[in-house]
């Protein structure tokens, strides 16, 4: 129980490693794995913030702590007060390490390009939709990417980014994803567990995201109809993929990497609005229930829900032939011939963890890419979806060979039209189970 994981051990070394070497980096420069402009001979690495919301401030604040070398550089966000707050917050913690004058704070829908042209290293935490724009503009242009999960809302994202996925691997570019868990001692130790038998077959996984609502955003005064949407994103399902997307992400990846990093194959659902069916709830639902199938007839059974004063609970679970495996309240426990419980340990923070083998693999010029493994499990999220919207049985194949897309190409500012229109009422479209189609816009 007390085992020294590799991530442990990568995070206890990683800062004794000689880091700042210029010498090193140019090294690694020629030889192709990093970007020339990377191997700058005090061996700093120039940070850009692409959406700087609290996830995204967070994430600019541990790549600092994970690497002494980081210099946050540029700053992009649409919302010119989320902006200034994200750069106040940053400071505050680390003032010698941010170097954002007001020339480099965009707040334009083009300032993600002059982030991604001006640093050697951006985070994408905008709002999930823009994430296949952003990744395919950092790829191209040939710098490594840490981005937040989901990867995008729709087919047409999911296509996009597993083919700059492929770029950033030819390129030798490191690529993370924010799907913390993989980066978790307990978690890794209950995969490695499982994997080796301790509960035998698998046959049947649950995956639970029932958690708290947050309230929507009401319109202001003066707003275009794309200002307020952005800024109600979560509420909008081609910013935010829907609830089922945009948070159960977690738990639906997890259930993927049980299954040896399968994904489902087919899924069945229902869901709806039950409470939150107000005009700044937007389209997406309240609650989602899916029974996923994998290829060899694996049951994953999955809730998402979000309604005020229900049983609580974001965990997941395995039954296998030999006993069951399960996470719950900050523990693991293990039933049946292998019995034990494993606690998660103090300090056991995903959400800084996962940074330090991503800065690691940009240093030492290691294959690093999770873009593909965010893409599958964001696109089981986006299966389900189509499957409680529709009322359908849907294929994971007819699905990806839908092309279904959600998020325009054309916006270009708050004046632009979004792509979803209010009724005169206020009120926005919703999907209809039994009458929306799976492949649909049901706009």
């Amino acid at each position: 129980m007390n085992r020294e994981t590799p991530e442990l051990s990568s995070r206890r070394t990683f800062l004794d490693r000689s880091i700042r070497s210029g010498a090193a980096l140019s090294t690694l420069a020629l030889a192709g794995g990093l970007p020339v402009h990377a191997a700058n001979g005090d061996g700093k690495l120039k940070l850009g913030l692409i959406g700087c919301g609290g996830r995204g401030a967070g994430a600019a604040n541990q790549a600092m702590k994970a690497d002494d070398g980081v210099v946050l550089h540029a700053m992009c966000d649409v919302n010119g007060e989320t902006l200034t707050k994200a750069h106040e917050l940053i400071s505050k913690g680390k003032p010698e390490r941010v170097d954002v004058p007001e020339e480099r704070r965009y707040g334009d829908f083009q300032g993600y390009k002059r982030v991604i042209a001006d640093c050697d290293v951006v985070i994408l935490a905008t709002s999930p939709g823009f994430r296949p724009l952003h990744f395919a503009e950092a790829v191209a242009a040939g710098k490594h990417v840490f981005m937040e999960k989901p990867v995008a809302t729709d087919v047409a994202g999911i296509h996009r980014v597993i083919e700059a996925a492929a770029v950033a691997k030819a390129k030798g570019l490191k690529v993370g994803v924010g799907l913390q868990r993989r980066h978790q001692p307990g978690y890794q130790e209950w995969m490695k567990r499982i994997h080796d038998g301790a509960i035998g077959e698998v046959h049947t996984i649950r995956a639970l995201w029932n958690g708290s609502s947050r309230p929507g955003k009401p319109r202001l005064e003066g707003e275009s109809e794309l200002e307020y949407q952005i800024r109600n994103w979560y509420y909008f399902t081609w910013l935010s993929g829907d609830h089922n997307v945009e948070q159960h992400v977690h738990n639906l990846d997890v259930a993927n990497w049980i299954k040896g990093d399968q994904h489902p194959v087919i899924a069945r659902g229902m869901g709806g609005r039950e409470v939150r069916d107000q005009p700044e709830n937007g389209q997406i639902f309240d609650h989602h229930f899916v029974e996923y199938e994998y290829a060899d007839g694996t049951l994953l059974y999955s809730q998402a829900r979000q309604i005020a004063n229900c049983w609580r609970s974001v965990s997941e679970s395995a039954v296998g032939s030999l006993g069951r495996a399960a996470l719950e309240a900050r523990e693991f426990t293990l039933t049946g011939p292998k019995a034990d419980t494993l606690r998660f340990r103090q300090g056991e923070d995903g959400h800084q963890l996962e940074h330090y083998p991503f800065f690691k693999a940009i240093r030492e010029n290691l294959e690093y890419n999770e873009a593909v493994r965010g893409a599958m499990a964001t696109m089981t999220g986006i299966l389900g979806r189509m499957a409680t919207y529709s009322g359908q049985e849907v294929k994971w194949e007819d699905a990806m060979a839908s092309g279904q897309k959600l998020v325009p190409d054309d916006l270009v500012d708050f004046a632009s039209a979004a792509p979803v229109q209010p009724d005169a009422a206020g009120r926005y479209p919703v999907a209809v189970p039994g009458v929306t189609q799976p492949f649909e816009l049901w706009y």
